[in-house]
C-alpha cells in the first residue's frame, strides 16, 4: 500500500511539473464552486432562488474547462440553450393548456417528440457537432424538463426563470474566474503546437544526412539520437488540432491573436506537416540500412553531398517557418533555403542519370538509394507547400516584416555609415549588392 501511494504521489508530481497550469486550474475550479456556493450560505440569496440555486453549482462543475475557449464555448452554449429551451417549453405548455385536460398530455408528448427528434438529427451535422453539440443537448434537456414538469407544476414561468438565472450566474462566475486568474488560451496552445511540430521535423532533417552516412560535423557519430524521434509527435495530431481550432474560435481577441484569427490556416499547416512527417517516417526506416553503394567513390561523394544539402536546407527552412509562426514575424531566409534544396535535388537527379547511363550500374542495386532520394524530393515539395501556407497565414494574421538589421554581417554594422556594403555569399547563385546612400 505504501509503495502504491508513493507511486501515485510521483505521478501527481510529474503531472504538475509537466504543466503547472493544471495545478492553477484545480485551484480556479475550487474557487469558482466556492463562490457560487454562497447562494446556499447566505439566507437572502437562498430565499431568492431556493433549491434552484444548486443549478449554479452544477453549472460551474459542468462548464468550467481548462482553457478560456472551452469554458466560454460551454458557458454560452449552456446559457443560450437553457434560455431557448425554457422559452419553447413555456410556449409548448401554454399551447397544451388550450387543448383541454385530456388533450394536454397528448399535445405535450407530440411537442417533446418533434423537438427531441429534430434537434437530435441536427446534432449529426459536422459543424453543429463540432461547435454546438453540448448546447443542443442542453436545449433538449431544458425543453423536456420545463414542458413535461409543467403538467404537474403550476408555476412554470417561475421555474424556467430561476433555472435560466442560476445557470447564467454559474456560467458568468466560471468565465470571470477562468479569464481573470491566469487564463489558459487554447489559441496560443494551437499556435505553439503547430510551430513546435515544424521545428521537430526541421531538427530531424538537419541531422538526417549525417545519420544516413554515419557522419557528423566533427567526424564523430552523434550520440544524442532524440531528434530522430521528435517527428512522431506530429503524426497523429489531426483530432487534437481540430478540437483546439474549434475552441479557439470562441476566445476573445488577446495579444496579436484577434477574434477572427485565421485558425483554418493552422489546420491546413497541420495537415501539410503531417504529410511531411509521414515521408520523414519513411526516411527514418532507411537510416539503419546496410546496402552497399554501387558507384565509384567520386560519384558517391557528390551524391552524399546532394543528400546532405537537401536534408539540411529543408530542415533549416522548416525551423525558420517554425520561428516565424512563434514570433509572428516573416522570415527572409526561407525562400533561400528552399531554392538551395531544389537546386540540390536537380543535381541529384543528374547524378543518378550519370551513374546509371555512364557507369552501367545495375538498377536493382540503386533502388534503396533512389528511394531515399525520391523521399527527400517529396520532402522538398512538402516544405514548399508549408512555406506557402505560412505565407498566407502571415498575410492574414499581419505578421511583422523581417528586421533587416538582423541580417547584417556581424561586425560590419559600422559600414552602414560609410556608403555601401557588399556582402560576399558563400553559396553558389546570384549575389546581391546592397548600396546605402550617405
Amino acid at each position: 500500500i505504501i509503495n502504491k501511494i508513493a507511486e501515485k504521489a510521483k505521478e501527481a508530481k510529474k503531472l504538475g511539473i509537466d504543466d503547472p497550469r493544471r495545478i492553477i486550474h484545480s485551484f480556479k475550479v475550487g474557487l469558482a464552486i466556492t463562490l457560487v456556493s454562497l447562494f446556499y450560505y447566505f439566507k437572502p440569496l437562498y430565499e431568492g432562488f431556493g433549491v434552484s440555486a444548486m443549478w449554479a453549482v452544477l453549472t460551474v462543475v459542468v462548464v468550467f474547462e481548462f482553457s478560456v475557449g472551452a469554458t466560454l464555448g460551454k458557458g454560452l452554449n449552456r446559457v443560450c440553450a437553457t434560455l431557448l429551451g425554457g422559452l419553447l417549453g413555456v410556449g409548448a405548455h401554454w399551447l397544451a393548456c388550450y387543448s383541454g385536460k385530456n388533450g394536454e398530455p397528448v399535445v405535450i408528448a407530440v411537442f417533446v417528440f418533434i423537438v427531441a427528434a429534430t434537434v437530435t438529427f441536427v446534432r449529426f451535422f459536422p459543424k453543429m457537432k463540432a461547435r454546438y453539440d453540448y448546447g443542443l443537448m442542453v436545449f433538449i434537456l431544458t425543453f423536456c424538463l420545463v414542458s413535461v414538469s409543467g403538467y404537474r407544476e403550476d408555476e412554470v414561468i417561475r421555474m424556467a426563470h430561476e433555472r435560466v438565472v442560476t445557470i447564467a450566474i454559474g456560467s458568468c462566475t466560471s468565465l470571470l474566474v477562468c479569464i481573470l486568474i491566469c487564463p489558459v488560451w487554447i489559441g496560443e496552445d494551437l499556435h505553439n503546437h503547430v510551430a513546435d511540430n515544424l521545428e521537430k521535423l526541421g531538427k530531424f532533417l538537419e541531422g538526417f544526412g549525417g545519420e544516413y552516412f554515419k557522419i557528423s560535423n566533427d567526424g564523430q557519430s552523434n550520440t544524442d539520437k532524440s531528434f530522430l524521434q521528435g517527428y512522431k509527435s506530429a503524426l497523429n495530431t489531426k483530432n487534437s488540432e481540430e478540437n483546439m481550432a474549434n475552441l479557439a474560435r470562441w476566445e476573445p481577441g488577446h495579444g496579436r491573436l484577434k477574434f477572427r484569427h485565421p485558425w483554418k490556416l493552422y489546420l491546413k499547416a497541420g495537415t501539410l506537416t503531417r504529410d511531411c512527417a509521414y515521408k520523414i517516417e519513411a526516411l527514418s526506416s532507411h537510416l539503419n540500412s546496410d546496402y552497399p553503394t554501387p558507384w565509384p567513390e567520386e560519384i558517391q561523394s557528390k551524391i552524399q553531398e546532394s543528400y546532405t544539402m537537401i536534408s539540411s536546407e529543408t530542415g533549416k527552412a522548416l525551423k525558420e517557418l517554425a520561428s516565424a509562426i512563434k514570433t509572428m514575424a516573416r522570415s527572409s531566409s526561407v525562400n533561400t533555403h528552399i531554392a538551395n534544396s531544389k537546386a540540390a535535388a536537380e543535381t541529384l537527379k543528374s547524378l543518378f542519370k550519370i551513374s546509371v547511363l555512364e557507369e552501367d550500374t545495375d538498377l536493382l542495386e540503386i533502388v534503396p538509394a533512389a528511394t531515399v532520394a525520391s523521399l527527400l524530393m517529396d520532402v522538398v515539395t512538402c516544405t514548399e507547400k508549408i512555406a506557402a501556407c505560412v505565407n498566407d497565414l502571415a498575410s492574414q494574421a499581419n505578421f511583422n516584416s523581417p528586421n533587416n538589421n538582423n541580417n547584417m554581417i556581424p561586425g560590419n554594422s559600422r559600414l552602414l555609415h560609410r556608403g555601401s556594403v557588399q556582402p560576399i555569399s558563400g553559396t553558389e547563385g546570384p549575389h546581391h549588392v546592397i548600396t546605402i546612400g550617405e
